[in-house]
């Protein structure tokens, strides 16, 4: 099916996936637009046939469906080595956290989207994610069997031919706002939470487009392991991840560093802010105490 919405048409017809008769103050709220622009918008897409007696339409929905995402990636392959020793016997993935493992956040919220195209490239201790499978059958595993020699480039690289129309997620994120998974994107993104300052990996962002791939940086994006890659884009980067892995020093590369290091310029992905409270990367031992007190023996 063809894209034929407007980048501000999809965003009010997306905001009322979530009910009926929002006023047009909460549409703003919704969208980040003006009042005068929501008011157009939501004319036109009555008159399209859209949206009628303030909700979304059987065409509507129709007209939201190129936009579906397909699937979701995750890169659970590593070690986890700075949340040892509770991952000498269990992968970082697995770790429960106040009862929950850690990717059943993630994996809830992708299900939740109603995306159940659903992979994980898996190695170290690979036959433990069988587990998952009593919970959720739908999973397709993908094995990393350099994992122990390559960085995360690797897992993308086991996976390149499945970035289309997908997301990309870490799957040691704690993922306390389900939402940030929606089951409809306009256009390639990646999450990252405003801050001041950061010495972690984050990104300069000019307009709503990131410019710039850094580790440290002020008035920046801090990177967060959750992005989603077009069909167009996708594509691409499946071809630019094996180029990359390929090149002299290039198992030592973190995936994303291809469209933004390597290939700078090439790709047009835009920050889609988040907030602290929304995910959390457990990165070390010392961290996991202080979110589940069960550790602190």
């Amino acid at each position: 099916m063809e894209k034929t919405l407007a980048r501000k048409q999809f965003d009010v017809l997306c905001a009322f996936l979530g009910g009926n008769n929002y006023t047009q103050r909460e549409l703003c709220e919704k969208t980040e637009l003006s009042l005068g622009t929501v008011n157009r918008i939501v004319k036109d897409l009555n008159d399209l046939g859209y949206l009628a007696d303030g909700a979304i339409t059987e065409a509507g929905m129709s007209a939201l469906e190129p936009y579906r995402v397909r699937r979701a990636v995750f890169v659970a392959a590593g070690f986890g080595s700075r949340l040892v020793p509770v991952t000498l016997n269990t992968p970082k993935p697995l770790v429960r956290v106040k009862g929950t493992r850690i990717i059943d956040t993630l994996i809830n919220a992708v299900l939740a989207a109603g995306i159940k195209e659903i992979y994980i490239v898996r190695g170290y201790l690979a036959e433990q994610f069988d587990q998952l499978l009593y919970k959720y059958p739908m999973l397709h595993f993908i094995e990393n069997p350099s994992y122990n020699e390559a960085n995360n480039i690797s897992s993308v690289m086991y996976a390149r031919e499945l970035l289309a129309d997908s997301y990309v997620l870490e799957a040691d994120l704690l993922l306390s706002n389900p939402q940030l998974i929606k089951p409809y994107q306009y256009s390639s993104n990646f999450l990252g939470i405003p801050v001041k300052k950061t010495d972690d990996w984050c990104f300069t962002v000019k307009g709503n487009v990131i410019a710039e791939q850094i580790v440290g940086g002020v008035e920046c994006y801090q990177e967060v392991g959750i992005s989603y890659w077009s069909r167009e884009d996708g594509t691409r980067l499946a071809e630019d991840v094996k180029t990359a892995y390929e090149m002299p020093g290039g198992k030592e590369l973190y995936w994303d560093q291809v469209p933004f290091v390597i290939c700078k310029g090439k790709y047009k992905v835009e920050i889609r802010p988040c907030k602290s409270e929304d995910v959390t990367e457990i990165d070390t031992f010392r961290e996991l105490k202080k979110i589940d007190s069960s550790y602190d023996v």
